[in-house]
């Protein structure tokens, strides 16, 4: 007999986890509901046209592919067998699992133009696939929260993004960092220390300035063949400290030679003030070394960081030009995050901050004494289901030692029983599974006990 097993890479979740798990995507929903976000959802799988080729040749590779249904060698001659993978499989396949949430949303967009109004604020909540290696914290299936606004330019889009982080984390109780750069400050620095043709080297270096340190990010530096004049003049940019306007001050001597720096300045000190003036709780600090994938954002870039757990990113996002250009519709700016739903479930379990009602499935399990009493006990059970009230019977009259242990082990903290005498006086004897106490109670004195 075979044993079961899942593909590696992939999980199973149980009833407990899923619990945890939709705490969280109910709260980023929540939120982004809060702030005027509709939702939308894609397919799983979209045409492999739509997907290749917007990720580069590394992420061509990582698409989940999916071979033509019948004879999916039909159409491939053997001399096509040396053209490469990538030629081979647009041959044989047709189609491919999403590779993240941002692409199929651009399409959905082009396809969707006539019938949205714009700006368009949509989020998304649903798998991707890639079929990376697995292994700690990265998985060939896993969750995205994204929120996006597309078709503005305007920087309060920016501005309600950090809101929203702000007040998702808030409500986790996580103390974060909200890390924030913008990409035209990076294109600045390039420009004023004289190697704009080195900009993806220059921050992908800096970017590993926090795991490497800076000797190394010198040497990576000094690998990519950037001049030993053109390092000194990074250093103290690289290295700046001080308050976000104080660290403002110095870039806007910095970079008073660069329109494009200046600008990406202007833009970040416009946020920063907006922000102030509505009291954000989380950190918020400007960080020269974020660079976030340079060569897809255009503006303000964002990354948060857990400052209790030794974690990476669990929130990241920025702003994007052009987003839908690929598919025939140019000049569409947007800006958006990506909440790490699968980071900040290590995160809340690591600090034990999930509410016990998050948790919780069922709040009363009635015990079944019988046939009289069980069809009692229904009446009762859908008097409390009208309030809300999480409840269940156990569906056969077994021993009573059985009934309890299995609501001791789904961690039901209240359990009613109602035998005949209860029966005669129309009350609830309710135990209190943490405490062990019983008290005999009407309906409604039960309904005060379980909601609190």
């Amino acid at each position: 007999m075979q044993k079961p097993s899942i593909p590696k890479g992939t999980r199973d979740f149980t009833p407990e986890e899923m619990a945890k798990r939709n705490y969280i995507f109910n709260t980023i929903r929540d939120v982004y509901h809060l702030f005027g976000f509709q939702q939308i959802e894609t397919p799983a799988m979209e045409n492999l046209s739509t997907l290749m080729g917007k990720y580069g040749e590394e992420g061509d590779k990582l698409l989940f592919k999916i071979l033509n249904s019948g004879n999916f060698m039909s159409d491939v001659k053997e001399t096509d067998l040396s053209t490469g993978s990538n030629k081979l499989a647009m041959q044989m396949c047709e189609k491919g699992l999403r590779y993240d949430l941002t692409v199929p949303f651009a399409r959905f967009v082009v396809m969707n133009r006539n019938s949205l109004s714009f700006p368009f604020k949509r989020y998304q909540i649903q798998p991707v696939w890639r079929a990376d290696r697995p292994q700690k914290g990265r998985y060939r299936e896993f969750f995205q929260c994204d929120a996006d606004v597309v078709g503005s330019d305007s920087l309060l889009n920016e501005v309600e993004l950090i809101q929203i982080m702000d007040e998702v984390y808030s409500r986790f109780g996580i103390n974060v960092a909200i890390k924030i750069n913008n990409r035209k400050i990076l294109s600045g620095i390039a420009d004023v220390i004289g190697a704009h043709d080195k900009i993806v080297d220059i921050t992908v270096a800096i970017d590993k300035l926090d795991k490497i340190g800076l000797e190394k990010v010198n040497e990576e530096l000094a690998s990519k063949g950037i001049p030993a004049e053109a390092i000194a003049l990074i250093q103290p940019i690289i290295q700046l400290e001080g308050t976000n306007y104080e660290k403002i001050g110095v870039l806007k001597n910095v970079l008073e030679a660069s329109e494009e720096g200046l600008k990406g300045v202007e833009e970040l000190e416009y946020i920063l003030r907006k922000t102030d003036m509505l009291g954000i709780r989380c950190q918020l600090d400007l960080d020269l070394t974020l660079a976030r994938g340079l060569n897809y954002y255009t503006g303000a870039i964002f990354e948060v960081k857990a400052l209790d757990v030794e974690i990476g990113s669990i929130t990241g996002g920025g702003r994007y030009d052009n987003l839908t250009g690929v598919f025939g519709l140019p000049g569409v700016s947007g800006v958006g995050i990506s909440f790490g739903a699968d980071r900040i479930y290590d995160v809340l379990n690591q600090l034990n901050l999930y509410p016990q009602d998050s948790i919780q499935a069922t709040q009363v399990m009635f015990v079944n004494f019988g046939e009289n009493e069980e069809s009692h006990c229904l009446q009762l059970l859908s008097r409390l289901r009208k309030q809300n009230i999480r409840a269940e019977i156990y569906p056969e009259s077994a021993k009573m030692k059985k009934q309890m242990s299995y609501a001791d082990s789904k961690k039901i903290p209240f359990v009613a029983l109602v035998g005949g005498n209860e029966m005669n006086e129309n009350k609830i004897m309710l135990k209190n599974m943490i405490t062990g106490e019983q008290k005999l109670s009407t309906l409604e004195e039960v309904i005060e006990a379980i909601i609190g």
